[in-house]
C-alpha cells in the first residue's frame, strides 16, 4: 500500500509539473503579444495625435492632456444636463 501511495505521489507531481510548464508558456507568450499590441496601439496613437490634433507648438503628451480635460469637462457638463 505504501508503493502504491509514493507512486500516486510521483504522479501528482509529474502531472502538476507539466501543468506548470504548459501554463507559464501560455501565459508568457499571451504577455509578449499583449505588449506587442499596446505597444503598437500607443505608436499609431501618438502618430495620430501628433498629426491631427496638437496645436502650434504643442507636443503629443500636452495634447493627450488637454484632450483628456476636455473629455473630463465635457462628462461633467453631460452629467449637469440630466
Amino acid at each position: 500500500m505504501s508503493d502504491f501511495k509514493g507512486v500516486n505521489e510521483q504522479i501528482a507531481e509529474s502531472v502538476t509539473s507539466g501543468y506548470k510548464k504548459i501554463e507559464d508558456g501560455v501565459v508568457g507568450g499571451y504577455k509578449k503579444v499583449e505588449s506587442g499590441v499596446v505597444g503598437a496601439f500607443r505608436k499609431v496613437e501618438d502618430r495620430f495625435v501628433g498629426e491631427f490634433l496638437t496645436r502650434e507648438g504643442e507636443t503629443v503628451e500636452e495634447a493627450k492632456a488637454r484632450l483628456a480635460a476636455e473629455q473630463t469637462a465635457r462628462g461633467e457638463q453631460d452629467g449637469a444636463v440630466k
